[in-house]
């Protein structure tokens, strides 16, 4: 490794650094918070969107997962809720490593949507669409009878994580949406933004391809652990996975990815005739 890669992991490790400790302040702001766990702050993973989207997603990973434990410490008394060693394992897991970690992809669109703004924007809705749905199955699963009822506790975990995930998703956007629109966060030292030749069809064609997969996703998620989820216990059931309706899945799946493949030529198209 030259001196010149030495010295730019340096400060990238310095950027990652500065900016978990940015988020875990940021996380401390809370304008609501649950006595369950779960909370709304003042936009604590824009931070890490900025780092996934400068350095990439195996930076964004390292710094996601820093975050994660730093969250995990601060959170550490919804611990005491747990039922068991595997209660506390699983909480763990899905509420904070997977939920927070996950959040280091959001850069993933930047080679995939030419306008940064709407590449930073998507990836922010996708990471926080894939956290509420790791809070969700935690919600029906392990904390089933706990914060909420053991019956139905797909539907009230649904709810209950609805109630913070989905103004987080909307700060947040808002805020990486400005941001983007003012800075460059692309180049090597991060520059004033470049006005971007965009137009209303190609932002909402580019949107919609991702929105496409998200809602598959969703549906997917939803008819499966609704199917495994117990009726008279209310917990987790891996022995009903044949009662999951597969083709169900299939097609959903099917019709997601179809209409993102769709929607994003027709965004290509619209970018190339306008150049």
């Amino acid at each position: 490794m030259s001196t010149k890669q030495k010295n730019q992991r340096v400060v990238t490790l310095c950027e990652c650094a500065i900016m978990v400790a940015l988020a875990t302040v940021l996380s401390m702001i809370k304008f609501l918070d649950l006595p369950y766990g779960g909370s709304v702050t003042a936009f604590s993973i824009v931070p890490l969107v900025v780092i996934s989207y400068r350095h990439g997603i195996k930076w964004g990973l390292i710094t996601g997962f820093a975050f994660s434990l730093i969250q995990l410490l601060l959170g550490s008394s919804t611990l005491s809720y747990a039922t068991s060693i595997v209660a506390a394992v699983a909480i763990i897991m899905l509420d904070y490593i997977l939920a927070y970690s996950f959040v280091g992809i959001s850069g993933i669109f930047r080679n995939l949507i030419k306008n940064p703004v709407v590449a930073a924007v998507t990836g922010t809705i996708m990471v926080c669409v894939i956290r509420y749905i790791f809070h969700v199955i935690s919600g029906c699963t392990v904390w089933a009878g706990v914060s909420i009822p053991s019956s139905d506790g797909l539907i009230y975990s649904l709810s209950y994580n609805a109630t913070y995930m989905l103004p987080e998703t909307i700060i947040n956007s808002v805020v990486v949406f400005w941001l983007f629109s003012c800075l460059d966060f692309g180049s090597v030292q991060i520059e004033r933004a470049k006005k971007q030749k965009r137009t209303v069809a190609n932002t909402i064609c580019s949107s919609t391809a991702v929105l496409s997969i998200m809602v598959a996703v969703i549906i997917d998620a939803i008819a499966v652990f609704g199917k495994l989820q117990n009726a008279e216990s209310g917990e987790l059931d891996i022995t009903l996975i044949s009662t999951v309706d597969f083709g169900f899945i299939s097609i959903v799946t099917v019709i997601g990815i179809a209409l993102c493949v769709i929607f994003a030529v027709i965004s290509k198209l619209i970018s190339n005739k306008n150049k």
